[in-house]
């Protein structure tokens, strides 16, 4: 029997453009980030460049959105590359230069779409590639986005509507593209029996990709998705988004918790709920008066002054990387990594987190008790991963009870602290002892493939 082909056999590691540069990143930006990852984060496994957000369009300058502004397009409905600010897409070469120039970096390459037509192409009512329908003819205009207004949703029942994207998928496969984010189709309405729903474009979509003759990563945005609706995910998506936006901000990764307590057990070879990106390092470069007076972030007087070094502190920083791995959500990097300080860049090669990211299994909470939490998972090869995190305001305490993680509880057995590097002989009931927003996580060798509990 033939091996079956994973596109995302394990969670996808990367760098997406938001974070740092919002709607307006540029050639030499996703270039320049692309050569950092080649160059420090390759060997640890970080491979997809992804471009976020309008990049069809002229003059994008923030995270703010140019309502109903002109979009690049070719004759056939589909966006192209703003040339000012991709130059090497200029005489119809799309995203084509820049793809190869990463892939020559023994890297992948992504973008962002909006799922939909482009409204400017149903207001023309320009031809479709496929078909000899128009952009007019398979629009939904009821089906907008609430907050960017270049789309129009695409009617599924309507004659031309699969070719169209058919179309933009041959295309982004004619570019070399690896991963496509499609935003605005994976909130808590997208599945079947949700009203104005978006899950017929993420078949055509699936199907598109199937068409296109190019293995490429499906990632769905934003979320919250919603976990009654998994087998519709697991069906039709690589990566789904279990939470609208992260950013740096506190409350959004306590909360973060109880998503991935609702999503534990059901990622999977090819299919990963997701977190979202990690907000470390440099964020925002695309604002104006930046506060990073404690931080010298850039030699670049370009970027020196402008957007902020992340809220979170170094601990705050760990929780998050630690839940991120044990969980196994996809890892989108938001910084400006050009800029990451040696915190940051510690945090993206540390080889044992990153190794219980990559074959770690049966990832689940063990306890949540006063804010103290514990998640296990384990490897085939007889390692048990535990990470006790405090998200409590004040001193707390937990013991890890080898019983609840699956392994002997009349044995010790060798560990290692992930985040200190200390070995440990560790036994049944040890104390783990936490300042508020902290976390431990020990890589305990037990020698013998561990029970399947």
């Amino acid at each position: 029997m033939e091996e079956k082909k994973y596109v995302a056999k394990r969670p996808p590691m990367g760098w997406n453009s938001w974070d740092c540069y919002g709607a307006a990143v540029n050639e030499e930006q996703l270039l320049g980030n692309a050569e950092y990852m080649a160059e420090n984060l390759k060997e640890y496994g970080w491979e997809y460049v992804v471009c976020d957000i309008q990049w069809y369009e002229k003059g994008a300058d923030s995270h703010e959105y140019h309502k109903f502004t002109e979009l690049e397009m070719d004759e056939y409905s589909r966006l192209i590359p703003a040339i000012d600010r991709f130059p090497s897409s200029e005489g119809g070469k799309g995203f084509a230069p820049i793809a190869q120039k990463i892939h020559d970096m023994g890297l992948k390459f992504g973008i962002h779409i909006m799922r939909g037509v482009p409204r400017q192409a149903v207001h023309r009512n320009t031809p479709l590639l496929g078909t000899n329908r128009t952009a007019r003819d398979i629009a939904h205009p009821a089906s907008i986005c609430l907050w960017n207004t270049d789309m129009y949703g695409v009617d599924a029942n309507c004659e031309g509507a699969q070719e169209y994207y058919n179309s933009i998928f041959k295309m982004y496969a004619d570019w070399g593209v690896d991963y496509v984010k499609v935003d605005d189709i994976a909130r808590e309405d997208c599945g079947p029996e949700a009203p104005g729903a978006a899950f017929s474009e993420i078949a055509m979509i699936k199907k598109a990709i199937e068409n296109s003759g190019r293995d490429i990563v499906l990632s769905l945005s934003p979320g919250p998705a919603r976990v009654e609706q998994k087998d519709f995910l697991l069906e039709n998506a690589n990566l789904w988004r279990m939470t609208d936006d992260f950013w740096d901000k506190w409350k959004l990764l306590y909360g973060m918790f109880e998503r991935c307590k609702a999503w534990e057990g059901i990622g999977c070879k090819d299919h990963w709920p997701d977190c979202d990106m990690l907000p470390i390092g440099h964020l925002c470069v695309c604002q104006e008066n930046g506060d990073n007076t404690d931080k010298k972030l850039s030699d670049d007087p370009e970027r020196a002054n402008k957007g902020h070094y992340t809220n979170f502190t170094e601990d705050e920083q760990k929780i998050m990387m630690t839940l991120w791995c044990i969980f196994r959500s996809p890892l989108m990097i938001g910084a400006e990594m050009r800029d990451n300080d040696e915190f940051t860049l510690s945090l993206l090669t540390n080889k044992k987190l990153l190794n219980m990211h990559k074959h770690g299994r049966k990832a689940r909470e063990v306890l949540r008790k006063d804010d103290m939490v514990i998640w296990k998972s384990q490897t085939k090869d007889g390692k048990v991963y535990v990470a006790v995190f405090n998200i409590g305001e004040k001193e707390n305490k937990a013991k890890i009870k080898f019983k609840e993680i699956g392994i002997d509880t009349e044995k010790e057995f060798p560990a290692v602290d992930i985040w200190e590097g200390s070995r440990y002989t560790l036994k049944d009931k040890k104390e783990v002892v936490l300042k508020p927003h902290s976390v431990r996580c020990f890589e305990i060798e037990t020698g013998e493939t561990v029970s399947k509990s």
